[in-house]
């Protein structure tokens, strides 16, 4: 210890990533086990994707609905604009450009409900964020997974670090770069 410093108060850690659900459902599918090597990408577990099937075919209809409506008010607004203005009044061809823009808006808004339908949809499936391992599994197929509610955790492997604690006089003796051996309680030895 007099030339090469070194100490017992060491510590092994590394990044973990709660892995909570963005929707709800019923649990279909779980392809993984407790301790098991995920690799980026993978499915962790699958939510039941009916209702978020059926979001998605309602809302498309929506769409289609909010389309023709908003096709049928330009028409009318375009039809207005062209008229004489003895046939129609001021108020009648300013009413129909504003319904039209209301139209506008609503297919938007009718767009954008697909989009998140969709996005639900897309999200029943869970996928592991990183590489890593499966740890703190607590969910079970069937159970009822709550969107926001971490049901498992992933041990981030490419987040590994050792710390150390050193006396001040030992710093000196410690440079960046230098090799180091740490020797784990299992008997694992590392080096870096």
């Amino acid at each position: 210890y007099m030339d090469e410093p070194w100490t017992r108060d060491g510590r092994v850690r590394a990044e973990v990533i709660n892995i909570a659900p963005d929707v709800s459902g019923a649990v279909v599918e779980l392809p993984v086990r407790d301790n098991q090597f995920v690799k980026k990408g993978e499915l962790l577990m699958q939510i039941d994707p009916s209702h978020y099937q059926i979001a998605v075919e309602q809302a498309q209809a929506a769409v289609a609905a909010r389309k023709a409506e908003l096709q049928m008010r330009l028409d009318d607004a375009k039809r207005r604009a062209d008229m004489d203005s003895l046939v129609v009044s001021k108020e009648s061809r300013e009413n129909a450009s504003h319904t039209a823009s209301s139209a506008q808006a609503q297919y938007q808004q009718a767009l954008a409900a697909l989009d998140a339908a969709k996005l639900n949809l897309e999200r029943t499936r869970v996928l592991a964020p990183v590489d890593g391992y499966v740890t703190n599994l607590s969910v079970y197929r069937g159970d009822y997974a709550t969107a926001g509610s971490p049901r498992l955790a992933i041990v981030d492997s490419h987040s590994f670090w050792v710390y150390g604690y050193f006396e001040e006089t030992k710093l000196p003796h410690v440079r960046i770069g230098d090799q180091a051996e740490m020797r784990l309680m299992s008997g694992g030895v590392l080096r870096g």
